[in-house]
Protein backbone atom coordinates (compact mmCIF):
# COMPACT_ATOMS: atom_id res chain seq x y z
CA UNK A 1 0.00 0.00 0.00
CA UNK A 2 1.20 3.44 -0.98
CA UNK A 3 1.70 5.67 2.00
CA UNK A 4 0.57 9.27 1.62
CA UNK A 5 0.72 12.24 4.23
CA UNK A 6 -2.35 12.96 5.03
CA UNK A 7 -1.46 16.33 6.77
CA UNK A 8 0.94 17.64 3.86
CA UNK A 9 -1.86 16.79 1.42
CA UNK A 10 -4.20 18.85 3.87
CA UNK A 11 -1.91 21.99 4.40
CA UNK A 12 -1.08 21.96 0.46
CA UNK A 13 -5.07 21.93 0.17
CA UNK A 14 -5.70 24.78 2.57
CA UNK A 15 -3.45 26.91 0.75
CA UNK A 16 -5.12 26.45 -3.11
CA UNK A 17 -8.39 25.45 -2.10
CA UNK A 18 -10.14 28.83 -2.38
CA UNK A 19 -8.03 28.96 -6.07
CA UNK A 20 -9.57 26.04 -7.33
CA UNK A 21 -12.75 26.93 -5.99
CA UNK A 22 -12.51 30.08 -8.21
CA UNK A 23 -11.17 28.18 -10.84
CA UNK A 24 -14.39 25.48 -11.25
CA UNK A 25 -17.41 27.80 -10.05
CA UNK A 26 -16.32 30.38 -12.96
CA UNK A 27 -16.81 27.40 -15.24
CA UNK A 28 -20.40 25.71 -14.28
CA UNK A 29 -22.92 27.93 -13.86
CA UNK A 30 -24.50 25.38 -11.46
CA UNK A 31 -23.44 25.20 -7.56
CA UNK A 32 -24.39 21.03 -7.22
CA UNK A 33 -22.13 20.37 -10.14
CA UNK A 34 -19.45 22.39 -9.52
CA UNK A 35 -19.71 21.02 -5.73
CA UNK A 36 -19.34 17.11 -7.22
CA UNK A 37 -16.72 18.44 -9.85
CA UNK A 38 -14.50 19.65 -6.80
CA UNK A 39 -15.04 16.58 -4.77
CA UNK A 40 -13.65 14.36 -7.48
CA UNK A 41 -10.91 16.44 -8.47
CA UNK A 42 -9.85 16.28 -4.40
CA UNK A 43 -10.13 12.74 -4.74
CA UNK A 44 -7.96 12.36 -7.50
CA UNK A 45 -5.54 14.49 -6.08
CA UNK A 46 -5.20 12.53 -2.58
CA UNK A 47 -4.97 9.34 -4.11
CA UNK A 48 -2.27 10.69 -6.94
CA UNK A 49 -0.69 12.94 -4.38
CA UNK A 50 2.33 9.83 -4.44
CA UNK A 51 2.98 10.69 -7.93
CA UNK A 52 3.71 14.42 -7.16
CA UNK A 53 7.47 14.32 -6.98
CA UNK A 54 7.62 18.65 -6.81
CA UNK A 55 5.44 19.20 -4.09
CA UNK A 56 6.52 22.82 -4.84
CA UNK A 57 4.49 22.62 -8.14
CA UNK A 58 1.31 21.21 -6.08
CA UNK A 59 -0.63 24.36 -7.03
CA UNK A 60 -0.57 23.70 -11.40
CA UNK A 61 -0.65 20.32 -10.94
CA UNK A 62 -3.94 20.02 -8.78
CA UNK A 63 -5.30 23.05 -11.15
CA UNK A 64 -4.48 20.98 -14.41
CA UNK A 65 -6.74 18.12 -12.30
CA UNK A 66 -9.90 20.10 -11.94
CA UNK A 67 -9.13 21.74 -15.76
CA UNK A 68 -9.63 17.99 -16.67
CA UNK A 69 -12.53 17.32 -14.55
CA UNK A 70 -14.48 20.38 -16.10
CA UNK A 71 -13.23 19.12 -19.74
CA UNK A 72 -14.81 15.80 -18.73
CA UNK A 73 -17.71 17.37 -17.76
CA UNK A 74 -18.28 19.01 -20.96
CA UNK A 75 -17.67 16.41 -22.79
CA UNK A 76 -20.04 14.26 -21.32
CA UNK A 77 -23.00 16.51 -21.62
CA UNK A 78 -21.96 17.23 -25.55
CA UNK A 79 -22.19 13.84 -25.92
CA UNK A 80 -25.59 13.28 -24.41
CA UNK A 81 -27.11 16.57 -26.48
CA UNK A 82 -25.10 15.04 -29.75
CA UNK A 83 -22.97 18.15 -29.84
CA UNK A 84 -19.74 17.92 -32.56
CA UNK A 85 -16.99 18.31 -29.96
CA UNK A 86 -14.61 17.07 -32.14
CA UNK A 87 -15.14 20.29 -34.56
CA UNK A 88 -14.32 22.19 -31.64
CA UNK A 89 -10.54 22.76 -30.46
CA UNK A 90 -8.82 21.48 -28.00
CA UNK A 91 -7.50 25.76 -26.98
CA UNK A 92 -11.23 26.71 -27.01
CA UNK A 93 -12.36 24.36 -25.05
CA UNK A 94 -9.60 24.51 -22.22
CA UNK A 95 -8.64 28.46 -22.45
CA UNK A 96 -10.73 29.55 -19.46
CA UNK A 97 -14.09 29.03 -22.37
CA UNK A 98 -16.27 26.04 -21.14
CA UNK A 99 -18.21 28.28 -18.38
CA UNK A 100 -18.70 30.63 -21.04
CA UNK A 101 -19.63 27.37 -23.69
CA UNK A 102 -21.96 25.55 -21.28
CA UNK A 103 -23.97 29.27 -20.30
CA UNK A 104 -23.28 31.28 -23.23
CA UNK A 105 -23.28 29.04 -26.25
CA UNK A 106 -25.78 26.65 -25.72
CA UNK A 107 -28.39 28.86 -24.27
CA UNK A 108 -27.74 30.78 -27.11
CA UNK A 109 -28.01 28.09 -29.90
CA UNK A 110 -31.25 26.98 -27.54
CA UNK A 111 -32.81 30.43 -27.92
CA UNK A 112 -32.40 30.32 -31.80
CA UNK A 113 -34.12 26.90 -31.75
CA UNK A 114 -38.22 27.28 -32.52
CA UNK A 115 -40.87 26.29 -29.27
CA UNK A 116 -41.05 22.86 -30.38
CA UNK A 117 -37.56 21.87 -30.82
CA UNK A 118 -36.79 23.36 -27.09
CA UNK A 119 -39.49 21.53 -25.46
CA UNK A 120 -38.63 18.37 -26.72
CA UNK A 121 -34.87 18.73 -25.55
CA UNK A 122 -35.83 19.92 -22.44
CA UNK A 123 -37.70 16.94 -21.15
CA UNK A 124 -35.55 14.55 -23.03
CA UNK A 125 -32.07 15.97 -21.64
CA UNK A 126 -32.98 18.35 -18.88
CA UNK A 127 -35.73 16.42 -17.14
CA UNK A 128 -34.68 13.21 -18.36
CA UNK A 129 -37.74 11.77 -19.25
CA UNK A 130 -37.98 8.33 -21.09
CA UNK A 131 -39.48 9.02 -24.51
CA UNK A 132 -42.69 7.21 -23.54
CA UNK A 133 -43.70 9.56 -20.94
CA UNK A 134 -42.76 12.46 -23.10
CA UNK A 135 -45.22 11.19 -25.70
CA UNK A 136 -47.90 10.61 -22.87
CA UNK A 137 -47.49 14.17 -21.83
CA UNK A 138 -47.33 15.62 -24.86
CA UNK A 139 -50.64 13.34 -25.89
CA UNK A 140 -48.59 12.57 -29.29
CA UNK A 141 -47.17 8.66 -30.86
CA UNK A 142 -43.94 7.67 -29.59
CA UNK A 143 -43.01 7.83 -33.42
CA UNK A 144 -43.88 11.70 -33.61
CA UNK A 145 -41.55 11.70 -30.25
CA UNK A 146 -38.51 10.23 -31.59
CA UNK A 147 -39.17 12.28 -34.98
CA UNK A 148 -38.87 15.55 -32.77
CA UNK A 149 -36.27 14.39 -31.15
CA UNK A 150 -34.26 13.69 -34.13
CA UNK A 151 -34.91 16.46 -35.94
CA UNK A 152 -34.37 18.79 -32.63
CA UNK A 153 -31.26 17.40 -32.26
CA UNK A 154 -29.90 18.54 -35.57
CA UNK A 155 -31.17 21.52 -35.89
CA UNK A 156 -29.50 21.80 -32.40
CA UNK A 157 -26.16 20.70 -34.03
CA UNK A 158 -26.33 22.76 -37.28
CA UNK A 159 -26.84 26.23 -34.85
CA UNK A 160 -24.71 25.29 -32.67
CA UNK A 161 -21.07 25.11 -35.05
CA UNK A 162 -22.38 28.54 -36.42
CA UNK A 163 -22.56 30.40 -32.91
CA UNK A 164 -19.03 27.88 -32.69
CA UNK A 165 -17.61 29.88 -35.52
CA UNK A 166 -18.92 33.04 -34.32
CA UNK A 167 -17.20 32.83 -30.89
CA UNK A 168 -14.01 31.68 -32.51
CA UNK A 169 -14.51 34.97 -35.05
CA UNK A 170 -15.33 37.24 -32.60
CA UNK A 171 -11.35 36.60 -30.79
CA UNK A 172 -10.17 36.89 -34.33
CA UNK A 173 -11.29 40.71 -35.11
CA UNK A 174 -10.07 43.68 -32.50
CA UNK A 175 -12.40 45.26 -30.29
CA UNK A 176 -10.59 48.48 -31.34
CA UNK A 177 -9.66 49.37 -34.37
CA UNK A 178 -5.65 49.57 -34.59
CA UNK A 179 -4.59 52.99 -34.85
CA UNK A 180 -3.33 53.53 -39.06
CA UNK A 181 -1.62 55.95 -40.94
CA UNK A 182 -2.17 56.90 -44.86
CA UNK A 183 0.56 58.35 -46.49
CA UNK A 184 0.25 59.64 -50.51
CA UNK A 185 2.75 57.65 -52.65
CA UNK A 186 4.79 59.51 -55.25
CA UNK A 187 4.23 56.11 -57.60
CA UNK A 188 2.02 55.77 -60.46
CA UNK A 189 -1.30 53.96 -59.67
CA UNK A 190 -1.85 50.23 -60.48
CA UNK A 191 -4.56 48.80 -61.98
CA UNK A 192 -6.02 45.73 -60.18
CA UNK A 193 -8.11 43.13 -60.38
CA UNK A 194 -11.12 43.79 -57.75
CA UNK A 195 -13.60 40.64 -57.45
CA UNK A 196 -14.89 41.54 -54.59
CA UNK A 197 -19.14 42.11 -53.63
CA UNK A 198 -19.40 45.90 -53.34
CA UNK A 199 -19.94 46.84 -49.58
CA UNK A 200 -19.12 43.20 -48.30
CA UNK A 201 -15.88 42.50 -49.32
CA UNK A 202 -16.43 38.83 -49.96
CA UNK A 203 -15.43 37.28 -53.27
CA UNK A 204 -18.13 35.12 -54.88
CA UNK A 205 -16.28 32.50 -55.54
CA UNK A 206 -16.69 28.86 -54.01
CA UNK A 207 -14.81 28.43 -51.23
CA UNK A 208 -14.32 31.71 -50.46
CA UNK A 209 -14.70 33.15 -46.52
CA UNK A 210 -14.13 36.50 -45.01
CA UNK A 211 -15.23 37.84 -41.32
CA UNK A 212 -15.02 41.48 -41.27
CA UNK A 213 -15.69 44.44 -38.54
CA UNK A 214 -17.47 47.71 -38.61
CA UNK A 215 -15.70 50.42 -36.33
CA UNK A 216 -17.03 53.63 -35.09
CA UNK A 217 -15.01 56.84 -34.94
CA UNK A 218 -13.59 58.59 -32.97
CA UNK A 219 -14.01 55.60 -30.49
CA UNK A 220 -12.80 53.14 -32.73
CA UNK A 221 -14.63 50.83 -31.18
CA UNK A 222 -16.05 47.86 -32.97
CA UNK A 223 -19.99 47.97 -33.21
CA UNK A 224 -20.94 45.10 -36.14
CA UNK A 225 -19.23 42.28 -37.15
CA UNK A 226 -20.14 39.42 -40.07
CA UNK A 227 -19.05 36.44 -40.85
CA UNK A 228 -19.26 35.54 -44.46
CA UNK A 229 -18.87 32.64 -46.69
CA UNK A 230 -19.94 31.19 -50.41
CA UNK A 231 -22.15 28.14 -49.67
CA UNK A 232 -22.83 26.93 -53.20
CA UNK A 233 -23.94 27.28 -56.96
CA UNK A 234 -27.40 28.96 -57.47
CA UNK A 235 -29.40 29.83 -59.82
CA UNK A 236 -31.38 33.26 -60.53
CA UNK A 237 -33.70 33.88 -63.55
CA UNK A 238 -31.90 31.39 -65.41
CA UNK A 239 -28.60 33.13 -64.57
CA UNK A 240 -25.89 31.54 -62.48
CA UNK A 241 -24.14 32.40 -59.38
CA UNK A 242 -23.21 30.96 -56.11
CA UNK A 243 -25.08 31.34 -52.99
CA UNK A 244 -23.96 33.32 -50.04
CA UNK A 245 -24.70 33.52 -45.99
CA UNK A 246 -23.43 36.23 -43.62
CA UNK A 247 -24.15 36.58 -39.69
CA UNK A 248 -24.50 39.41 -38.49
CA UNK A 249 -24.13 40.37 -34.45
CA UNK A 250 -22.79 43.36 -32.33
CA UNK A 251 -19.51 42.70 -31.06
CA UNK A 252 -20.76 43.79 -27.26
CA UNK A 253 -23.44 41.74 -27.80
CA UNK A 254 -23.42 37.99 -29.83
CA UNK A 255 -26.75 36.56 -28.84
CA UNK A 256 -29.15 38.30 -31.28
CA UNK A 257 -27.31 36.97 -34.58
CA UNK A 258 -29.15 37.88 -37.79
CA UNK A 259 -28.29 35.76 -40.76
CA UNK A 260 -28.92 37.02 -44.27
CA UNK A 261 -28.20 35.27 -47.83
CA UNK A 262 -27.53 36.61 -50.92
CA UNK A 263 -26.95 35.43 -54.48
CA UNK A 264 -24.29 36.88 -56.28
CA UNK A 265 -22.61 36.53 -59.59
CA UNK A 266 -19.22 37.16 -60.49
CA UNK A 267 -17.88 38.01 -64.54
CA UNK A 268 -14.43 38.66 -66.14
CA UNK A 269 -15.81 42.56 -66.29
CA UNK A 270 -18.00 42.90 -63.43
CA UNK A 271 -19.54 41.88 -60.07
CA UNK A 272 -23.23 42.01 -59.04
CA UNK A 273 -25.98 40.78 -56.48
CA UNK A 274 -28.76 38.50 -58.54
CA UNK A 275 -30.92 38.01 -55.15
CA UNK A 276 -31.61 38.62 -51.16
CA UNK A 277 -33.30 36.38 -49.14
CA UNK A 278 -35.55 38.00 -46.89
CA UNK A 279 -37.55 36.27 -43.69
CA UNK A 280 -41.55 37.47 -43.74
CA UNK A 281 -42.33 35.64 -40.37
CA UNK A 282 -42.72 31.81 -41.78
CA UNK A 283 -42.13 32.91 -45.45
CA UNK A 284 -38.98 33.00 -46.93
CA UNK A 285 -39.17 35.86 -49.58
CA UNK A 286 -36.77 35.60 -52.17
CA UNK A 287 -36.07 39.43 -54.36
CA UNK A 288 -34.28 39.40 -57.11
CA UNK A 289 -32.78 41.56 -59.94
CA UNK A 290 -36.19 41.60 -61.80
CA UNK A 291 -38.27 42.84 -58.60
CA UNK A 292 -37.61 46.64 -59.74
CA UNK A 293 -38.00 49.10 -56.34
CA UNK A 294 -37.55 46.22 -54.01
CA UNK A 295 -34.13 45.30 -55.03
CA UNK A 296 -32.25 47.60 -57.26
CA UNK A 297 -31.63 50.65 -53.86
CA UNK A 298 -30.32 48.66 -51.99
CA UNK A 299 -28.45 45.80 -54.13
CA UNK A 300 -28.32 47.15 -57.44
CA UNK A 301 -25.71 48.61 -58.49
CA UNK A 302 -24.52 49.98 -61.95
CA UNK A 303 -26.24 50.81 -65.01
CA UNK A 304 -29.08 48.53 -66.00
CA UNK A 305 -27.74 46.18 -62.93
CA UNK A 306 -24.41 45.46 -64.41
CA UNK A 307 -22.94 45.53 -60.83
CA UNK A 308 -18.94 46.89 -59.72
CA UNK A 309 -16.58 46.94 -62.85
CA UNK A 310 -13.90 43.89 -61.75
CA UNK A 311 -11.18 45.37 -64.03
CA UNK A 312 -10.31 49.11 -62.62
CA UNK A 313 -7.62 51.51 -64.02
CA UNK A 314 -7.87 55.33 -63.44
CA UNK A 315 -10.77 56.73 -65.91
CA UNK A 316 -9.97 60.92 -64.29
CA UNK A 317 -13.67 61.25 -63.59
CA UNK A 318 -12.08 61.72 -59.85
CA UNK A 319 -9.38 64.41 -59.19
CA UNK A 320 -7.98 64.16 -55.83
CA UNK A 321 -5.27 66.47 -53.62
CA UNK A 322 -5.52 66.15 -49.94
CA UNK A 323 -8.62 66.16 -48.93
CA UNK A 324 -10.51 68.53 -51.93
CA UNK A 325 -11.93 66.19 -54.26
CA UNK A 326 -13.70 67.09 -57.50
CA UNK A 327 -15.19 65.28 -60.18
CA UNK A 328 -16.80 64.57 -63.59
CA UNK A 329 -20.53 65.42 -63.93
CA UNK A 330 -21.27 61.64 -64.54
CA UNK A 331 -23.49 59.79 -63.10
CA UNK A 332 -21.70 57.12 -61.98
CA UNK A 333 -18.59 58.40 -59.79
CA UNK A 334 -16.67 55.11 -59.04
CA UNK A 335 -12.65 55.83 -59.81
CA UNK A 336 -9.05 55.31 -58.52
CA UNK A 337 -7.72 58.95 -57.15
CA UNK A 338 -4.03 57.69 -55.55
CA UNK A 339 -1.76 55.88 -54.52
CA UNK A 340 -0.93 55.05 -50.72
CA UNK A 341 0.84 53.35 -47.95
CA UNK A 342 -1.54 52.21 -45.29
CA UNK A 343 0.62 51.61 -42.31
CA UNK A 344 -1.49 49.37 -39.30
CA UNK A 345 -0.82 46.50 -37.14
CA UNK A 346 3.46 47.06 -37.78
CA UNK A 347 2.80 46.23 -41.44
CA UNK A 348 2.88 48.62 -44.21
CA UNK A 349 0.36 48.12 -47.48
CA UNK A 350 0.68 49.13 -51.11
CA UNK A 351 -2.40 50.40 -52.40
CA UNK A 352 -4.36 52.20 -54.19
CA UNK A 353 -7.47 54.36 -53.46
CA UNK A 354 -10.76 53.77 -55.26
CA UNK A 355 -13.57 56.40 -54.05
CA UNK A 356 -17.28 55.79 -54.37
CA UNK A 357 -19.08 59.26 -54.56
CA UNK A 358 -22.84 59.21 -53.84
CA UNK A 359 -23.23 56.30 -56.64
CA UNK A 360 -24.47 53.02 -53.83
CA UNK A 361 -25.81 55.61 -51.63
CA UNK A 362 -27.46 59.05 -51.61
CA UNK A 363 -24.98 61.87 -49.91
CA UNK A 364 -22.74 58.82 -48.81
CA UNK A 365 -19.14 58.83 -50.32
CA UNK A 366 -16.74 55.83 -49.15
CA UNK A 367 -12.75 55.42 -49.57
CA UNK A 368 -11.34 51.76 -50.32
CA UNK A 369 -7.59 50.92 -50.13
CA UNK A 370 -6.95 47.79 -52.17
CA UNK A 371 -4.23 45.84 -52.17
CA UNK A 372 -2.22 44.67 -55.97
CA UNK A 373 -4.41 41.27 -55.20
CA UNK A 374 -7.44 43.26 -55.23
CA UNK A 375 -8.25 43.30 -51.92
CA UNK A 376 -9.88 45.75 -49.25
CA UNK A 377 -7.00 46.85 -46.49
CA UNK A 378 -9.20 49.84 -45.53
CA UNK A 379 -12.48 50.79 -46.30
CA UNK A 380 -13.56 54.36 -44.82
CA UNK A 381 -17.02 55.92 -44.76
CA UNK A 382 -18.13 59.35 -45.22
CA UNK A 383 -21.15 61.36 -44.82
CA UNK A 384 -22.62 64.38 -46.38
CA UNK A 385 -23.06 67.06 -43.71
CA UNK A 386 -26.67 66.88 -44.26
CA UNK A 387 -27.21 63.30 -44.56
CA UNK A 388 -30.28 61.58 -43.17
CA UNK A 389 -30.62 65.21 -41.12
CA UNK A 390 -34.65 64.40 -40.51
CA UNK A 391 -33.74 61.48 -38.83
CA UNK A 392 -30.82 62.86 -36.78
CA UNK A 393 -31.58 66.45 -36.33
CA UNK A 394 -28.11 67.69 -36.94
CA UNK A 395 -25.43 68.17 -39.31
CA UNK A 396 -22.79 65.62 -39.06
CA UNK A 397 -20.05 68.42 -38.44
CA UNK A 398 -22.00 69.05 -35.34
CA UNK A 399 -22.52 65.42 -34.33
CA UNK A 400 -18.89 64.35 -35.08
CA UNK A 401 -16.99 68.03 -35.15
CA UNK A 402 -13.38 65.96 -34.98
CA UNK A 403 -14.16 63.48 -37.49
CA UNK A 404 -12.02 64.03 -40.96
CA UNK A 405 -14.12 66.24 -42.83
CA UNK A 406 -13.35 65.93 -47.40
CA UNK A 407 -14.65 68.52 -49.53
CA UNK A 408 -16.31 66.83 -52.57
CA UNK A 409 -17.35 69.51 -55.17
CA UNK A 410 -17.40 72.08 -52.50
CA UNK A 411 -19.55 69.77 -50.23
CA UNK A 412 -18.64 68.82 -46.78
CA UNK A 413 -18.70 65.01 -45.88
CA UNK A 414 -17.27 64.11 -42.48
CA UNK A 415 -16.04 60.59 -41.40
CA UNK A 416 -18.18 58.17 -39.65
CA UNK A 417 -17.06 54.93 -39.49
CA UNK A 418 -14.40 51.99 -41.19
CA UNK A 419 -14.19 48.28 -41.64
CA UNK A 420 -11.66 46.09 -42.12
CA UNK A 421 -11.31 42.73 -42.63
CA UNK A 422 -9.67 39.25 -41.30
CA UNK A 423 -7.25 39.63 -44.24
CA UNK A 424 -5.39 41.81 -43.22
CA UNK A 425 -4.91 40.36 -39.96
Amino acid sequence: MINIDINYFKELLDIHHSCIERFVRFRLSSKTEADDILQETYLTAYQKFWQLKNKDAFKPWIMSIAQNKCNDYFRKKATRLEIPIDDITEKELSDSRYGIFETSVVRDTLSLLSNKDKQILYLYFWKELPQSEIAKLLNIPLGTVKSRLYTAKQNFKNKLKGNIEMEVYMKKLPEFLPEYKIEESSKDVFAVKWEELMGWFLIPKLGEKLSWGMYDIPSRKCSHIYDMKVTGKAMVHGIEGVELTAREATYSNKENIINRTFVAQLTDTHCRYLATLRNDGEIRNYITFLDGDAFMPNWGFGQDNCGNETNLSCKGDIKRNGNIITSSDKNFLLDIVGRYTVKMNSKSFDTICVMDIETYNYHVVSEQFLDKNGRTILWRRFNHNEWAIDRYKKKWSEMLPENEKLIINGETYVHWYDCITDYIL
